[in-house]
């Protein structure tokens, strides 16, 4: 009884953590995800200043040569990176409440790799698909990587622990992305596939935002409405029961919302790692351990993260484009190597 009666009020003391600290947070980085994607619209090729691109936006004149570079161009372009970077950031987050593993990432789990293989089978065997078909077999080969990983590190006992997840993870990905190479060397598919590989968000047009930010959107809305349940299962399956927690109905809303998440980023970007790695660690460092202000700061910091990752992108080697997922990966792989070092010690 006092064990349990320790365990609740650890688990109460989490769920009110920071709360002004947590506000202050969001309004920050909203307003640094608006400033970030306005500097993103007015650099590039054509440098447009702030009172263009905003005019553009709200007052927009086809005739006007660069109306026509910010609306039909950037505006999607850096419209869909920041709805990727939330939509990696909330999956990253939301695993690594629901595993309690800290290297957990959409990227390093499999997720990406399965849908990356989805997409080379709907490039070899239909390649008419519509944008919309691409998103949803991108869902279905992120559930497969998944279930993959999940069913790999479950078949010891003693059940999932981080490092057989982890393990697990790399296992898979490196299987789902040879057999993805082999299907597009066969049906000579690599040109295709590069960018998916690569991952970016060159060409994005509004057609594809259209399903993108209502099912990003969806899925961010039902994260943050789980998010108190996710708050308490991060502490543990013995103590969400203990405290009245379904955490079967948790863990099933979660999975999904993780694989649509994945999915659609996939579907637009590519197979692009550690941004749901790296962004809640940050978040979490700032906000404190209350899914309720993760998770939302996640989506905007996420964001932030992958609008800056495309304009280095695009600005790093000009007037040539590096892969986002080049970019991310520099700052990526330091940190998850960080992140290993620091659980080998403990």
């Amino acid at each position: 009884m006092m064990f349990s009666k320790n365990k609740r009020m650890q688990a109460g003391d989490a769920a009110f953590s920071r709360p002004v600290i947590g506000a202050t947070v969001l309004v920050s980085g909203i307003a640094l995800l608006m400033l970030s994607m306005a500097f993103a619209i007015s650099v590039g090729a054509a440098d447009i200043d702030f009172f263009t691109v905003w005019r553009s936006i709200f007052d927009y004149d086809s005739t006007r040569e660069a109306d026509q570079i910010i609306v039909s161009l950037r505006l999607p372009r850096e419209l869909a990176a920041a709805a990727v970077g939330a939509a990696l950031a909330v999956s990253g987050s939301i695993m690594q409440g629901m595993t309690r593993n800290p290297l957990a990432d959409s990227g390093l789990l499999g997720l990406n790799a399965g849908a990356s293989l989805a997409l080379a089978c709907v490039f070899a065997f239909y390649p008419s698909a519509t944008y919309l078909s691409v998103m949803i077999v991108s869902f279905i080969g992120a559930g497969i990587g998944a279930a993959m990983v999940f069913g790999l590190g479950s078949l010891k006992r003693g059940g999932l622990t981080p490092l057989r997840i982890t393990l697990a993870g790399a296992a898979v990905t490196a299987l789902l992305s040879a057999i993805a190479e082999g299907i597009a060397l066969y049906y000579k598919l690599s040109q295709e596939l590069t960018f998916w590989t690569a991952g970016g968000v060159s060409g994005t047009n509004w057609v594809q935002l259209r399903w993108l930010l209502p099912v990003v959107g969806v899925g961010i809305v039902i994260a943050i409405m789980f998010s108190k349940g996710l708050t308490v299962l991060s502490f543990g399956e013995e103590i969400a029961k203990g405290l009245g927690q379904r955490t079967l109905l948790t863990k099933t809303v979660l999975m999904c919302v993780v694989l649509i998440l994945a999915g659609a980023a996939v579907s637009i970007a590519g197979a692009i790692a550690f941004v749901g790695l790296m962004v809640p660690h940050m978040v979490r460092f700032l906000v404190g351990t209350d899914y309720r202000w993760i998770i939302p700061c996640s989506a905007i910091f996420g964001g932030v993260l992958m609008v800056l990752a495309d304009t280095a992108a695009r600005l790093v080697n000009a007037p040539y484009e590096t892969p986002v997922g080049a970019i991310v990966s520099m700052v990526g792989v330091p940190f998850f190597l960080y992140l290993a070092r620091r659980g080998g010690r403990k």
